[in-house]
């Protein structure tokens, strides 16, 4: 291989090592603790269950001699690349992690961990809470900190009136309520 498609100093640097921190600015990854606890149990299962699962049909499948064409041996191999870049990736994104607990929050404007309440343009009402990009779930108004949302939202208190550009253009809501509860 030429010297000029490699970086000195960095033979094991994997592509989930450098995505981690351009996807958190400043290599913060802020996260609720509901959430923090979710990257720590799947961290577990993948180290304790599914890799040892997966280890063993491995050997034995490398017991059955021609490792060239046997399925069993190539997708275990395959499958524990996944299993260990996963690792990697939960791993880096937990020792990023600033934990913040919405229930030690006591203010009244928008930021990390709060839950709030909007009135759409179309006079609808919709609640969002803002979490680390690690527990975005839009289906259940979980919006990350990062998104255009809930950037515009931090600072507002209620009663404010907030614009940001979304897929739709350019909207505006009304902060109808700004609360800090427990998020599972």
């Amino acid at each position: 291989m030429s010297k000029a498609f490699t970086r000195d100093g960095d033979e094991n640097n994997t592509e989930v090592d450098r995505d981690v921190d351009a996807s958190v600015p400043g290599g913060k990854n802020y996260i609720t603790p509901a959430g923090a606890e979710r990257l720590r149990a799947e961290l577990k299962k993948l180290r304790y269950e599914e890799r040892p699962e997966v280890t063993k049909v491995v050997s034995w499948a490398a017991g059955n001699g021609d490792r060239s064409e046997n399925g069993d041996y190539l997708y275990g191999k395959k499958r524990l690349r996944e299993i260990d870049k996963r690792m990697r990736f939960l791993a880096k994104r937990l020792e990023a992690a600033e934990v913040v607990d919405p229930l030690a929050i006591n203010v009244e404007y928008v930021q990390f961990g709060a839950t709030v309440t909007l009135r759409l343009e179309d006079d609808s009402e919709k609640t969002y809470a803002i979490v680390g990009v690690d527990e975005v779930d839009v289906n259940r108004g979980r919006i990350s900190w990062m998104s255009p949302l809930a950037k515009a939202l931090l600072k507002a208190k209620a009663g404010d009136y907030v614009t940001f550009h979304s897929p739709k253009g350019e909207q505006e809501v009304e902060v109808l309520s700004v609360v800090y509860q427990e998020l599972l």
